[in-house]
């Protein structure tokens, strides 16, 4: 039992009981192909996992992790972001992208990508941000809510976004359609699955996260966005190279795990807040 009160594969001893059914860890793999899907076995053929319970785990996980980052005082996640975002700079794969997609940080609680964004920009780099909104005629297997990657146009225009309800910098709803967006198109793509050239993919996706571990697993905020995202861009063009930012609070011990589904991306890279970098 590690400081979140949680195993090895992420859960407590009691609901790791629930979700598998039987008293096992996990054995979660990588795809085969370098797009980072994982694939959940067990070496048990008895073994079942439970999606509703899964999920709950997963949002006792976001609860514990939020508790400790609501003491985290602001003056060590600065000196956290200065760190992490000094070493992300300096990366090879940053420096070589022309096109990289940034997640626009909350107020608190994880690492700023403000410093990110600007000298991307500054660089002449193809920046684009997130963007979500709801399907207006989702398919079967369609969410009803998604994410698309839309183009940050200049410094001014970065520094005009205005918050959403989460204190998020968020393109204006009314002027989305007239931005480009990564897959090579105008405006929101409504789920499908563009065809996107080389040319047109990203190099590169900056992403957050809730929580962070060793094995390249990462706990979103439970809404299954950047899973969903990743895996249109898997099917249209290339994989973007993934990097992590973590404050060190959101970075499990290394006997702990991220629980996670075939449906969840590992990271190529993660970057913690004490400007250390991982490698897959």
């Amino acid at each position: 039992m590690g400081r979140w009160g949680v195993n090895e594969c992420g859960c407590g001893v009691e609901e790791r009981l629930v979700v598998l059914g039987v008293a096992e860890p996990l054995d979660v793999k990588g795809g085969d192909d370098g797009s980072g899907l994982t694939g959940i076995t067990s070496s048990s053929p008895t073994t079942i996992i439970m999606a509703g319970s899964l999920a709950a785990v997963k949002k006792e996980l976001r609860k514990k992790i939020k508790n400790v980052l609501k003491e985290l005082p602001e003056a060590a996640a600065v000196t956290q972001t200065s760190k992490a975002t000094k070493t992300l700079l300096a990366m090879p794969e940053y420096q070589a992208a022309r096109r990289i997609s940034v997640y626009l940080s909350m107020p608190s609680g994880e690492i700023s990508t403000s410093s990110i964004v600007r000298d991307a920009l500054a660089q002449g780099k193809q920046v684009f941000i997130p963007y979500t909104f709801k399907l207006s005629n989702p398919e079967e297997g369609q969410p009803e809510s998604i994410m698309d990657m839309v183009e940050l146009r200049s410094m001014h225009d970065f520094e005009s976004l205005q918050p959403d309800k989460w204190g998020i910098p968020t393109p204006d709803k009314d002027g989305i359609s007239s931005r480009a967006n990564c897959f090579g198109s105008t405006g929101i793509t409504q789920g499908e699955t563009p065809t996107s050239s080389r040319k047109e993919s990203l190099d590169l996706i900056v992403m957050p996260g809730m929580a962070f571990d060793s094995k390249f697993g990462r706990l979103g905020h439970g809404k299954g966005f950047y899973d969903y995202f990743l895996t249109r861009c898997h099917q249209s063009s290339r994989m973007p190279f993934r990097v992590g930012l973590s404050l060190t609070e959101q970075f499990l011990p290394q006997s702990e795990s991220v629980p996670m589904d075939s449906s969840d991306f590992r990271l190529d890279a993660l970057i913690t807040g004490d400007g250390e970098i991982r490698r897959a």
